[in-house]
């Protein structure tokens, strides 16, 4: 079995594999304070929840777009497991080409992502990632990482407002029923999900205008169930992509 872990700004997600069988998802929160025995316990637990047995693990592979948990999470699985993991990097075999001006800067999240849409997509092809940021990546027919674009996401721009705010109330992410919202709570609400729907919209014809040709669009990331429905442009919904891309890379890097 394989165990493939995304950190995330706001979560960790974790999956194991048998083989191309996805076998759970489950999360754990992000957060730096905690030491790499405490993310040992839970991960731990969570592998013992879903009846997996630490023996069974005979690889694992991990992305991170947190350095400063990085070593922590990769400690906390040899120690758990006894293997190896192979962390996503500038060295990591994808055999995606990419365009992207100092490539290594790019997000191990956003290549993983690219991986398994590569695979699983035709391409040209739109990545979008709704997490912490809203993400944009664009392959090109011969699934070349072009570039993109990156966004606040819905759950930062909705803190912003709120806590910049002095009468704007926290409020559920739920579709409003109108554009036009009759009270506070609706005018927020079609603000945020309607107005982040129009903006995918927008991006997705911007970047087919500038690559001259239709994409694919594949979206992936906590937020985008809420978000996906309300755009007017057909995108496929892929909650496992970074797994997906995560077990990929593994293949191709295990030997």
């Amino acid at each position: 079995m394989i165990l493939a872990l995304d950190i995330g700004n706001t979560n960790i997600t974790i999956g194991v594999y048998d083989q191309t069988k996805l076998l759970f998802v489950s999360r754990m929160a992000t957060d730096c304070s905690r030491m790499e025995d405490q993310y040992a316990i839970e991960l731990r637990d969570i592998l013992d929840m879903y009846g997996i047995s630490l023996g069974d693990i005979e690889g694992a592979v991990i992305s991170s777009v947190v350095p400063p948990l990085t070593n922590y999470i990769l400690r906390a699985v040899r120690r758990l497991t006894k293997v190896n993991p192979i962390c996503v990097g500038p060295d990591t075999k994808t055999n995606l080409k990419t365009s992207i001006k100092n490539p290594e800067t790019t997000g191990a999240d956003l290549v993983a992502g690219c991986v398994a849409a590569a695979e699983m997509f035709d391409a040209p092809c739109i990545v979008l990632d709704m997490g912490t940021a809203t993400t944009f990546v664009v392959l090109s027919r011969d699934k070349t990482m072009l570039g993109g674009a990156i966004i606040p996401g819905v759950g930062i721009s909705m803190d912003a407002l709120t806590r910049r705010t002095a009468q704007l109330p926290s409020i559920s992410l739920e579709a409003p029923e109108n554009v036009i919202g009759k009270n506070t709570v609706d005018c927020m609400r079609s603000g945020i999900l309607l107005g982040t729907a129009c903006m995918i919209d927008g991006m997705i014809e911007r970047m087919e205008e500038e690559l001259g040709e239709k994409c694919e669009v594949v979206a992936t990331g906590g937020l985008s169930p809420e978000i996906i429905p309300l755009c007017r442009r057909s995108i496929h919904f892929c909650d496992t992509l970074l797994l997906e891309g995560l077990r990929i890379i593994y293949e191709k890097n295990k030997e």
